[in-house]
């Protein structure tokens, strides 16, 4: 499957599909077949500090030290960017006081982790992956743990970022109808294999989503873009 540059694909699936498992192949930290290429060059034959120049990875459940601080946390992004036993720069800095600032973090930059509510702590993760600068970003489940506002303000963010700088966004997302809404194309995997793919109203069918999700649901279509609603069996 190719992504193109700018784009911003959704993998979707069932729970234990291997949705977190393809982004971490993607990333280079797990042995696997095949190739993952950027800009046709493995990207497991990259250095770590070239790769991370690249690729920008958000985990669905990161190490958070919970005395370190929001601030502290989010410029470990800027890592790439900062020589062997130097600090970081005003210019690391800067960046990632606009990161914060654009989640909506800034009041908690010298919060700790562990004083943060779940969904904090996800924006918290997002901030370090955004810190990074990188022109693709691998986001596991980047709207976990947020209400609704976050969840949107979160997604908006992502696609204005994707529209004015060109960035290449690959996402994991249990809310289907979210995935329709934003990504341009949809990968559907279904125990470990590509069961469909292509854009949101082509894969968003009732017939794959029943079949795939051994569930219920009715697909209608807003502005374009498919919406999914759960329907009770009519024996219930």
């Amino acid at each position: 499957m190719a992504v193109p540059a700018g784009a911003w694909l959704a993998v979707i699936g069932p729970n234990g599909a291997g949705k977190s498992t393809l982004l971490k192949a993607m990333m280079g930290l797990l042995p696997h077949d095949g190739e993952v290429l950027v800009g046709g060059r493995g990207v497991r034959r990259m250095k770590p500090r070239e790769r991370g120049r690249l690729i920008a990875y958000a985990p669905q459940n990161p190490l958070l030290p919970p005395d370190m601080t929001v601030a502290d946390y989010a410029i470990l992004g800027r890592t790439p960017y900062i020589p062997y036993l130097a600090r970081e720069t005003a210019h690391d800095r800067d960046v990632t006081r606009s990161v914060l600032d654009r989640l909506d973090l800034a009041a908690f930059a010298d919060r700790p982790l562990g004083h943060l509510s779940g969904g904090e702590r996800q924006r918290v993760v997002l901030a370090r992956a955004l810190t990074q600068q990188a022109p693709i970003l691998l986001l596991d489940e980047p709207t976990t743990a947020l209400d609704l506002g976050h969840q949107q303000q979160v997604l908006e963010l992502l696609d204005r970022l994707r529209l004015d700088d060109g960035l290449t966004v690959v996402t994991t997302l249990h809310d289907l109808s979210l995935a329709g809404q934003y990504a341009d194309t949809l990968l559907l995997l279904s125990e470990g294999h590509a069961a469909a793919s292509g854009p949101p109203q082509d894969v968003l069918t009732e017939p794959l989503l029943t079949r795939h999700f051994d569930a219920h649901v009715q697909v209608t279509h807003t502005h374009g873009r498919p919406v999914i609603h759960l329907i009770r069996p009519a024996n219930r």
